[in-house]
């Protein structure tokens, strides 16, 4: 019996935005809120296993869109050996990544990079370009 394979390539349609900052996740998201006039909220930790036997848990905060979402994860956290670990190993110097899915492109991207840049908690915003990151399916989440 002849078998054949499905390959399923992934999309990634949304904007992506590093964060340096020395805060707790839950303070990012005060921040992010007030700044950007959004009301992200708390969601369940992300686990993520690799092939490797190790877990890791990423915090997120997330704001459902009418077509599209705005997202808050957290790059470094503890893996079940209690080791640091990153989402995405190659940019161990950002601390967050912003992610932001809008059909409508109503939101931009360049006055959230804009007013975050301006906060004096924030050390850096970059604008990341995802076809470019190596590691870029730990970000898929759903």
């Amino acid at each position: 019996m002849k078998k054949t394979k499905l390959f399923i390539e992934p999309t990634f349609d949304f904007e992506l935005i590093g964060l340096v900052s020395p805060v707790k996740d839950y303070k990012m998201a005060w921040l992010i809120n007030r700044d950007l006039d959004l009301e992200l909220v708390r969601s369940e930790d992300i686990q993520i296993e690799f092939l490797s036997s190790l877990r890791l848990e990423i915090s997120q905060f997330f704001l459902p869109l009418p077509h599209g979402y705005i997202q808050l994860l957290k790059n470094k956290a503890l893996n079940t050996s209690q080791q640091l670990a990153y989402l995405i190993p190659e940019l161990r110097n950002l601390d967050y990544f912003l992610l932001v899915q809008d059909q409508t492109q109503q939101l931009s991207i360049t006055t959230f990079v804009d007013h975050l840049s301006k906060n004096p908690f924030i050390q850096s915003v970059v604008r990341l370009d995802v076809s470019k990151i190596k590691s870029k399916e730990n970000l898929l989440t759903y």
